[in-house]
């Protein structure tokens, strides 16, 4: 009986050893699976703001007995909060981080072992470790926080185009990225050049953007650079001085050479119509000599009809020379072609003044084309410098003195071809 009972008792022993040892295993099984989750991106902070260091056990249990340590590396001590058997431990802390600290009793219950630091430094930047040493798990949290910078304006120049100022706006430690907003006095959006994005191996981005601003009634405009955590704004009043700056020399020399390029093609224009003007001429001069050459021959003596001799034999054998007359026949012929020689003269002069018309005419054109060119270089000359124009002034001065001097040529050509008319007649 007593055997009987020791036997009952050892099976019943083996039979609690094998169910702790089955617990056991796969108590250890499954802690082999767990891990600790954490943020895929760095987390972004603000100086003096409250923020969350997240880390998860995956899957989830109670870990409120467990010993949880959040340390970084680069510190020294490198603790920054540790809790051992349902106690936080705070004479191994980093005193930067004392009394900014805490884990949430019930989220250590559900295996959220998530980090809360208070009041943001601008030292809390760094890279952090969570870990379960009884599970031999961690996890990491890359902490940024923003050295943000207010906005800096500055001038970076003066569109002497529109007549406006180039304005700048900088500024630094940014995180998430922000956009930069250009304002006037009334709060209008203005139209900016887009923006330029450095971001550093900190992670944190330097925004720069330009505006060119024209005279308003203020003057006062603002940079504003935001993002989903903060804004910052720069104010800045451009005195009126600037907007006053007259246009550049390069612009000026640019206008006053597309007007000396309109002045070159007028001077080219009057020597290609006085040539073409003197080519007509010559080809009508050399038509002239042709029909004269032609119809306009003088009859020598010899070749006078009416004074061939002609011989005649009368009845008593004797020879004797008689002059006879021209034929009605070759008087008609003679009158026909001195109409025909008179109304060709007539058909030049007509041809020489319709030419000499339309090349006055053309003269005319150009003078006023001249005239008008003229006045947009004056024009020109009230907006800019007196010294900057003076030499294209000077140039377009000389310009006229060639037309007048051309003008004068074509009145002595005008001259020449009538003392040719009036000699050839």
């Amino acid at each position: 009986m007593f055997h009987r009972m020791n036997r009952l008792s050892l099976q019943f022993l083996l039979k609690i050893f094998s169910v702790l040892v089955l617990h056991l295993l796969l108590t250890h099984s499954c802690r082999g699976q767990s891990q600790l989750i954490g943020p895929s991106q760095p987390i972004a902070a603000t100086v003096d703001d409250d923020i969350m260091l997240p880390c998860q056990l995956q899957p989830a249990e109670d870990v409120s007995a467990l010993t949880v340590e959040w340390t970084r590396s680069d510190l020294d001590p490198i603790f920054v909060h540790v809790r051992r058997a349902g106690q936080d431990v705070t004479y191994i802390k980093h005193p930067s981080y004392k009394d900014r600290t805490s884990l949430s009793i019930d989220g250590l219950k559900q295996g959220n072992i998530s980090l809360k630091l208070s009041k943001v430094k601008l030292s809390d930047g760094g890279k952090y470790r969570c870990f379960i040493p009884e599970l031999s798990i961690q996890s990491f949290v890359e902490l940024i926080v923003d050295a943000v910078s207010s906005p800096v304006i500055s001038l970076a120049g003066i569109d002497r185009v529109r007549g406006g100022v180039v304005l700048q706006c900088e500024s630094k430690g940014w995180h998430p990225q922000p956009e930069v907003l250009w304002l006037d006095s009334e709060g209008n959006l203005l139209s900016a050049e887009p923006t330029e994005t450095v971001r550093g191996p900190d992670y944190l981005y330097t925004v720069s953007s330009r505006v060119t601003v024209e005279k308003r009634h203020s003057n006062n405009f603002t940079c504003r650079v935001q993002n989903t955590n903060q804004i910052r704004e720069t104010n800045i009043i451009v005195a009126e001085d600037f907007f006053q700056i007259q246009p550049s020399s390069s612009s000026a020399i640019i206008r006053l050479a597309v007007t000396l390029v309109v002045c070159i093609g007028f001077i080219v224009a009057v020597f290609f119509f006085g040539w073409k003007w003197r080519q007509s001429m010559i080809k009508t001069k050399s038509c002239w000599d042709e029909t004269e050459g032609g119809g306009n021959k003088k009859l020598s003596k010899s070749d006078d009809p009416e004074m061939h001799p002609l011989n005649v034999v009368d009845t008593d054998g004797e020879t004797f020379t008689v002059t006879t007359a021209v034929s009605e026949e070759n008087k008609r012929k003679k009158e026909k072609k001195n109409k025909r020689l008179d109304r060709k003269q007539t058909n030049a002069d007509r041809l020489l003044q319709e030419e000499k018309q339309n090349r006055e005419e053309e003269v005319k054109d150009l003078k006023n084309q001249l005239d008008s060119n003229q006045n947009q270089v004056e024009n020109k000359q009230a907006e800019c410098d007196l010294t900057e124009l003076q030499q294209p002034h000077e140039e377009n001065q000389r310009r006229q003195r060639e037309l007048q001097t051309l003008k004068e040529n074509l009145e002595t050509k005008t001259k020449e071809v009538q003392y040719l008319i009036i000699s050839t007649v």
